[in-house]
Protein backbone atom coordinates (compact mmCIF):
# COMPACT_ATOMS: atom_id res chain seq x y z
CA UNK A 1 0.00 0.00 0.00
CA UNK A 2 1.03 3.51 -0.13
CA UNK A 3 1.86 5.94 2.12
CA UNK A 4 2.63 9.86 1.24
CA UNK A 5 3.56 8.70 -1.59
CA UNK A 6 6.28 5.92 -0.49
CA UNK A 7 5.33 2.34 -1.00
CA UNK A 8 4.98 0.35 2.66
CA UNK A 9 5.93 -3.49 2.48
CA UNK A 10 3.82 -5.99 3.57
CA UNK A 11 6.00 -8.52 3.20
CA UNK A 12 6.77 -9.72 6.91
CA UNK A 13 10.35 -10.64 6.87
CA UNK A 14 12.96 -8.08 7.58
CA UNK A 15 16.07 -8.95 5.53
CA UNK A 16 19.53 -7.76 7.19
CA UNK A 17 22.04 -8.01 4.93
CA UNK A 18 25.84 -8.53 4.70
CA UNK A 19 26.59 -6.19 2.45
CA UNK A 20 26.43 -2.88 0.66
CA UNK A 21 28.77 -0.59 -0.96
CA UNK A 22 25.98 2.25 -0.99
CA UNK A 23 28.08 4.76 1.03
CA UNK A 24 30.62 5.14 -1.52
CA UNK A 25 28.01 5.45 -4.15
CA UNK A 26 26.15 8.23 -2.86
CA UNK A 27 29.70 10.14 -1.03
CA UNK A 28 30.50 10.10 -5.41
CA UNK A 29 27.19 11.05 -6.71
CA UNK A 30 27.00 13.70 -3.94
CA UNK A 31 29.96 15.51 -5.14
CA UNK A 32 28.73 15.45 -8.58
CA UNK A 33 25.15 16.72 -7.57
CA UNK A 34 24.15 13.54 -6.29
CA UNK A 35 21.26 11.81 -5.36
CA UNK A 36 19.55 11.17 -1.64
CA UNK A 37 19.12 8.42 0.50
CA UNK A 38 16.21 9.34 1.67
CA UNK A 39 14.63 10.15 -1.89
CA UNK A 40 13.26 7.06 -4.44
CA UNK A 41 15.68 6.59 -7.15
CA UNK A 42 16.47 5.23 -9.95
CA UNK A 43 20.20 5.17 -9.52
CA UNK A 44 21.86 2.30 -7.81
CA UNK A 45 20.21 -0.26 -5.78
CA UNK A 46 19.61 0.94 -2.08
CA UNK A 47 17.95 4.07 -0.67
CA UNK A 48 15.35 3.94 1.95
CA UNK A 49 12.10 4.24 0.12
CA UNK A 50 13.17 1.33 -1.76
CA UNK A 51 14.32 -0.61 1.68
CA UNK A 52 11.22 0.23 2.92
CA UNK A 53 9.71 -1.45 -0.49
CA UNK A 54 11.35 -4.39 -0.12
CA UNK A 55 11.86 -5.52 3.65
CA UNK A 56 15.62 -4.19 3.79
CA UNK A 57 15.92 -3.91 7.34
CA UNK A 58 19.23 -2.97 7.50
CA UNK A 59 23.13 -4.57 6.98
CA UNK A 60 26.80 -4.15 7.08
CA UNK A 61 27.43 -0.63 5.35
CA UNK A 62 30.92 -0.81 3.87
CA UNK A 63 33.54 2.14 3.66
CA UNK A 64 35.39 1.13 0.45
CA UNK A 65 38.38 3.39 -0.69
CA UNK A 66 38.57 3.01 -5.01
CA UNK A 67 41.48 2.83 -6.61
CA UNK A 68 43.73 6.26 -7.16
CA UNK A 69 43.30 7.74 -9.86
CA UNK A 70 46.33 8.94 -9.91
CA UNK A 71 47.80 5.84 -9.75
CA UNK A 72 46.86 4.72 -13.39
CA UNK A 73 45.04 1.65 -12.51
CA UNK A 74 41.05 1.05 -13.86
CA UNK A 75 39.81 -2.21 -14.05
CA UNK A 76 38.09 -1.30 -17.29
CA UNK A 77 41.93 -1.06 -18.21
CA UNK A 78 43.06 -4.11 -16.59
CA UNK A 79 40.08 -6.71 -17.93
CA UNK A 80 41.54 -9.05 -19.86
CA UNK A 81 39.01 -11.15 -21.63
CA UNK A 82 39.41 -14.90 -23.49
CA UNK A 83 37.61 -17.50 -24.86
CA UNK A 84 37.13 -19.49 -21.19
CA UNK A 85 36.66 -16.68 -18.59
CA UNK A 86 38.16 -12.83 -17.76
CA UNK A 87 41.07 -11.65 -15.65
CA UNK A 88 41.88 -8.39 -13.70
CA UNK A 89 45.39 -7.76 -13.37
CA UNK A 90 46.18 -6.71 -9.90
CA UNK A 91 45.27 -3.56 -7.86
CA UNK A 92 48.17 -1.98 -6.08
CA UNK A 93 47.96 -1.09 -2.93
CA UNK A 94 46.70 1.96 -1.44
CA UNK A 95 48.00 5.03 0.14
CA UNK A 96 47.20 4.89 3.93
CA UNK A 97 45.87 9.06 3.93
CA UNK A 98 44.58 8.56 0.69
CA UNK A 99 42.13 5.59 1.82
CA UNK A 100 41.85 7.31 4.96
CA UNK A 101 40.23 10.39 3.45
CA UNK A 102 37.22 8.12 2.20
CA UNK A 103 37.26 5.94 5.63
CA UNK A 104 37.05 9.15 6.95
CA UNK A 105 34.14 10.38 4.51
CA UNK A 106 31.87 7.71 4.87
CA UNK A 107 31.90 7.46 8.15
CA UNK A 108 31.00 10.80 8.84
CA UNK A 109 28.42 10.46 5.89
CA UNK A 110 27.07 7.51 7.64
CA UNK A 111 26.37 9.36 10.45
CA UNK A 112 24.98 12.23 8.86
CA UNK A 113 22.50 9.99 7.09
CA UNK A 114 21.36 9.10 11.15
CA UNK A 115 21.23 12.01 12.25
CA UNK A 116 18.80 13.56 9.39
CA UNK A 117 16.87 10.20 9.24
CA UNK A 118 14.68 11.52 12.24
CA UNK A 119 14.85 8.05 13.28
CA UNK A 120 14.76 6.12 10.42
CA UNK A 121 17.98 4.61 10.80
CA UNK A 122 20.29 3.67 13.40
CA UNK A 123 24.32 2.85 13.37
CA UNK A 124 24.14 -0.17 15.39
CA UNK A 125 26.98 -1.63 18.04
CA UNK A 126 25.23 -4.39 19.36
CA UNK A 127 23.00 -7.46 18.15
CA UNK A 128 20.37 -6.82 20.55
CA UNK A 129 19.81 -2.99 18.44
CA UNK A 130 19.57 -4.78 15.36
CA UNK A 131 16.86 -6.55 17.35
CA UNK A 132 15.21 -3.70 18.17
CA UNK A 133 15.15 -2.15 14.78
CA UNK A 134 14.00 -4.82 13.09
CA UNK A 135 11.23 -5.04 15.91
CA UNK A 136 10.12 -1.16 15.11
CA UNK A 137 10.69 -0.84 11.55
CA UNK A 138 14.12 1.10 12.10
CA UNK A 139 16.59 0.58 9.85
CA UNK A 140 20.16 -1.09 11.34
CA UNK A 141 23.47 -0.07 9.91
CA UNK A 142 26.48 -1.55 10.95
CA UNK A 143 29.76 0.49 9.86
CA UNK A 144 32.16 -2.27 8.12
CA UNK A 145 35.44 -1.50 6.92
CA UNK A 146 36.29 -2.92 3.20
CA UNK A 147 40.01 -3.34 3.48
CA UNK A 148 41.86 -1.77 6.05
CA UNK A 149 44.40 0.30 4.64
CA UNK A 150 43.24 3.50 6.06
CA UNK A 151 45.22 1.82 9.45
CA UNK A 152 48.02 2.64 8.20
CA UNK A 153 50.78 -0.32 9.11
CA UNK A 154 49.75 -0.05 12.98
CA UNK A 155 46.80 -3.03 14.06
CA UNK A 156 46.69 -1.20 17.57
CA UNK A 157 44.67 1.78 15.21
CA UNK A 158 41.52 -0.11 15.00
CA UNK A 159 40.91 0.58 18.73
CA UNK A 160 40.00 4.10 17.83
CA UNK A 161 38.20 3.38 15.29
CA UNK A 162 36.10 0.69 17.06
CA UNK A 163 35.42 3.90 19.99
CA UNK A 164 34.00 5.49 16.95
CA UNK A 165 31.99 2.68 16.10
CA UNK A 166 32.98 0.29 13.94
CA UNK A 167 32.16 -3.49 14.44
CA UNK A 168 33.10 -5.05 11.12
CA UNK A 169 36.65 -5.06 8.90
CA UNK A 170 37.49 -6.85 5.88
CA UNK A 171 40.68 -7.24 6.33
CA UNK A 172 41.75 -6.32 2.45
CA UNK A 173 39.63 -5.41 -1.11
CA UNK A 174 40.96 -7.50 -4.11
CA UNK A 175 44.50 -5.69 -3.68
CA UNK A 176 47.43 -6.25 -1.51
CA UNK A 177 48.13 -4.19 2.11
CA UNK A 178 50.17 -4.18 5.08
CA UNK A 179 48.02 -6.98 6.36
CA UNK A 180 46.83 -9.50 3.61
CA UNK A 181 46.53 -10.38 -0.13
CA UNK A 182 43.32 -9.64 -2.04
CA UNK A 183 42.46 -12.50 -4.26
CA UNK A 184 42.09 -10.53 -7.79
CA UNK A 185 39.14 -11.15 -10.07
CA UNK A 186 39.99 -14.32 -12.16
CA UNK A 187 37.39 -16.71 -13.91
CA UNK A 188 37.77 -19.60 -13.97
CA UNK A 189 40.23 -19.29 -11.17
CA UNK A 190 41.17 -21.21 -7.27
CA UNK A 191 41.00 -18.56 -4.89
CA UNK A 192 44.75 -19.69 -4.19
CA UNK A 193 46.32 -16.83 -5.62
CA UNK A 194 49.13 -15.47 -3.06
CA UNK A 195 50.69 -15.28 -0.07
CA UNK A 196 49.47 -15.25 3.39
CA UNK A 197 48.48 -12.82 6.59
CA UNK A 198 51.64 -10.70 6.90
CA UNK A 199 52.97 -10.31 10.85
CA UNK A 200 51.10 -7.34 11.38
CA UNK A 201 47.91 -9.36 9.68
CA UNK A 202 48.25 -11.77 11.99
CA UNK A 203 48.00 -9.11 15.14
CA UNK A 204 45.18 -7.47 13.51
CA UNK A 205 43.06 -10.38 13.82
CA UNK A 206 44.32 -10.89 17.54
CA UNK A 207 43.23 -7.17 17.82
CA UNK A 208 39.85 -8.16 16.05
CA UNK A 209 39.21 -10.86 18.32
CA UNK A 210 39.80 -8.79 21.74
CA UNK A 211 38.06 -5.98 20.86
CA UNK A 212 34.73 -8.27 19.05
CA UNK A 213 35.31 -7.05 15.79
CA UNK A 214 33.71 -9.35 13.05
CA UNK A 215 36.44 -10.21 10.48
CA UNK A 216 35.03 -10.25 6.97
CA UNK A 217 37.12 -13.22 4.48
CA UNK A 218 35.34 -11.96 1.30
CA UNK A 219 38.33 -10.85 -0.70
CA UNK A 220 41.01 -12.63 1.25
CA UNK A 221 42.70 -14.76 -0.99
CA UNK A 222 43.02 -18.29 0.16
CA UNK A 223 45.92 -18.84 2.33
CA UNK A 224 45.05 -15.51 4.00
CA UNK A 225 41.69 -17.75 5.11
CA UNK A 226 43.43 -20.40 6.36
CA UNK A 227 45.96 -17.99 8.30
CA UNK A 228 42.78 -16.46 10.17
CA UNK A 229 41.13 -19.69 10.96
CA UNK A 230 44.07 -21.16 12.85
CA UNK A 231 44.55 -17.84 14.76
CA UNK A 232 40.79 -16.14 15.12
CA UNK A 233 38.66 -17.34 18.07
CA UNK A 234 35.69 -15.91 16.32
CA UNK A 235 33.37 -17.82 13.80
CA UNK A 236 34.81 -17.52 10.15
CA UNK A 237 32.55 -15.39 8.33
CA UNK A 238 32.57 -14.83 4.67
CA UNK A 239 29.81 -11.79 4.04
CA UNK A 240 29.18 -11.65 0.36
CA UNK A 241 30.74 -15.10 -0.98
CA UNK A 242 28.79 -17.51 -3.18
CA UNK A 243 30.18 -21.48 -3.37
CA UNK A 244 33.28 -22.08 -5.62
CA UNK A 245 31.68 -25.55 -6.65
CA UNK A 246 29.03 -23.96 -8.76
CA UNK A 247 30.47 -20.70 -10.13
CA UNK A 248 34.64 -20.92 -10.43
CA UNK A 249 35.37 -17.78 -9.89
CA UNK A 250 38.57 -16.89 -7.58
CA UNK A 251 35.93 -14.25 -5.12
CA UNK A 252 34.10 -17.62 -4.27
CA UNK A 253 35.02 -20.25 -1.81
CA UNK A 254 36.13 -23.95 -2.06
CA UNK A 255 34.26 -26.52 -0.27
CA UNK A 256 37.15 -27.30 1.76
CA UNK A 257 36.62 -23.11 3.05
CA UNK A 258 32.83 -23.97 3.59
CA UNK A 259 33.74 -26.74 5.74
CA UNK A 260 36.15 -24.77 8.10
CA UNK A 261 33.14 -21.80 8.50
CA UNK A 262 30.86 -24.29 8.77
CA UNK A 263 33.08 -26.09 11.84
CA UNK A 264 33.88 -22.71 13.15
CA UNK A 265 29.55 -22.06 13.65
CA UNK A 266 30.42 -18.73 11.48
CA UNK A 267 28.32 -18.02 8.25
CA UNK A 268 28.44 -16.70 4.63
CA UNK A 269 26.19 -14.25 3.01
CA UNK A 270 25.25 -15.13 -0.78
CA UNK A 271 26.36 -12.20 -3.02
CA UNK A 272 24.16 -11.38 -5.73
CA UNK A 273 26.92 -10.26 -8.37
CA UNK A 274 25.92 -12.02 -11.55
CA UNK A 275 29.39 -12.51 -12.12
CA UNK A 276 30.15 -14.84 -9.05
CA UNK A 277 27.04 -16.55 -9.03
CA UNK A 278 26.48 -17.85 -13.19
CA UNK A 279 28.29 -20.92 -14.08
CA UNK A 280 29.54 -19.41 -16.98
CA UNK A 281 31.63 -16.11 -14.88
CA UNK A 282 29.16 -13.82 -17.61
CA UNK A 283 28.38 -10.58 -16.03
CA UNK A 284 25.08 -10.71 -17.51
CA UNK A 285 21.81 -9.44 -15.57
CA UNK A 286 19.63 -11.49 -17.24
CA UNK A 287 20.26 -13.93 -14.62
CA UNK A 288 17.43 -16.10 -12.79
CA UNK A 289 16.56 -16.18 -9.79
CA UNK A 290 16.92 -19.71 -9.67
CA UNK A 291 20.40 -19.20 -10.00
CA UNK A 292 20.89 -17.13 -6.32
CA UNK A 293 18.70 -20.11 -5.16
CA UNK A 294 21.33 -22.84 -6.59
CA UNK A 295 23.92 -21.37 -4.68
CA UNK A 296 21.64 -21.09 -1.24
CA UNK A 297 20.57 -25.09 -1.57
CA UNK A 298 24.53 -25.57 -2.34
CA UNK A 299 25.46 -23.38 1.21
CA UNK A 300 22.64 -24.87 3.06
CA UNK A 301 23.57 -28.34 1.96
CA UNK A 302 27.51 -28.01 3.27
CA UNK A 303 27.33 -25.72 5.84
CA UNK A 304 23.82 -25.60 7.35
CA UNK A 305 20.47 -23.72 7.73
CA UNK A 306 22.29 -21.74 10.59
CA UNK A 307 24.88 -20.68 8.81
CA UNK A 308 23.35 -18.86 5.38
CA UNK A 309 22.16 -15.25 4.76
CA UNK A 310 22.44 -12.49 1.85
CA UNK A 311 25.05 -10.26 1.10
CA UNK A 312 23.70 -8.66 -1.49
CA UNK A 313 26.48 -6.52 -2.61
CA UNK A 314 23.82 -3.26 -3.53
CA UNK A 315 25.84 -0.42 -5.55
CA UNK A 316 28.88 -2.64 -5.66
CA UNK A 317 27.93 -5.51 -8.64
CA UNK A 318 25.66 -6.13 -11.31
CA UNK A 319 22.61 -8.06 -9.55
CA UNK A 320 19.94 -10.01 -11.37
CA UNK A 321 17.14 -8.17 -12.67
CA UNK A 322 14.63 -9.89 -11.13
CA UNK A 323 16.06 -8.51 -8.25
CA UNK A 324 16.65 -5.01 -9.39
CA UNK A 325 17.36 -3.36 -6.52
CA UNK A 326 16.25 -3.64 -2.63
CA UNK A 327 12.70 -3.39 -3.28
CA UNK A 328 13.09 -6.36 -5.26
CA UNK A 329 14.04 -8.69 -2.28
CA UNK A 330 10.36 -10.13 -2.09
CA UNK A 331 10.73 -11.95 -5.21
CA UNK A 332 13.45 -14.26 -3.74
CA UNK A 333 11.81 -14.98 -0.98
CA UNK A 334 9.06 -16.17 -3.08
CA UNK A 335 11.47 -17.82 -4.96
CA UNK A 336 13.00 -19.32 -2.21
CA UNK A 337 9.69 -20.23 -0.71
CA UNK A 338 8.30 -21.94 -3.74
CA UNK A 339 11.61 -23.68 -4.00
CA UNK A 340 9.73 -25.26 -0.70
CA UNK A 341 11.84 -23.01 2.55
CA UNK A 342 9.52 -22.66 5.16
CA UNK A 343 8.84 -19.50 7.40
CA UNK A 344 11.25 -20.44 10.40
CA UNK A 345 13.65 -21.13 7.70
CA UNK A 346 13.45 -18.34 5.67
CA UNK A 347 13.77 -16.13 8.57
CA UNK A 348 17.13 -17.78 9.25
CA UNK A 349 17.78 -16.77 6.34
CA UNK A 350 16.85 -13.12 6.17
CA UNK A 351 17.96 -11.82 9.41
CA UNK A 352 18.39 -14.46 12.23
CA UNK A 353 21.81 -16.14 10.88
CA UNK A 354 23.50 -13.15 10.85
CA UNK A 355 21.72 -12.11 14.26
CA UNK A 356 22.94 -15.35 15.92
CA UNK A 357 26.70 -15.16 14.30
CA UNK A 358 26.86 -11.20 15.57
CA UNK A 359 26.37 -12.20 19.19
CA UNK A 360 28.93 -14.86 19.16
CA UNK A 361 31.16 -12.36 17.66
CA UNK A 362 30.46 -9.18 19.76
CA UNK A 363 29.19 -10.64 22.55
CA UNK A 364 25.61 -10.05 24.62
Amino acid sequence: MAVGGIIVRVEHISIFDGHNDTLLNLLLRRRGGGRSFFEKSDVGHLDLPRALEGGFGGGFFACFAPPNPKAGWTEEAALTVTATGYEVSGSPPLDPDYAGGFADAMTKLLFRLEGESDGQLKVVRTAAEIDGCIDDGTLAAILHFEGAENLGADPGALEEVYERGLRSLGLVWSRPNDYAHGVPFRFPSSPDTGPGLTEAGRELVRECNRLGVLIDLSHLNERGFWDVAGLSEAPLVATHSNAHALCHSSRNLTDRQLDAIRDSDGMVGVNFAVSFLREDGNDDADTPLGTVVRHVDYLVERVGIDRVGFGSDFDGAKVPAAIGDASGLPNLLAALRERGYGEAELQKLAHGNWLRVLRLTWGG
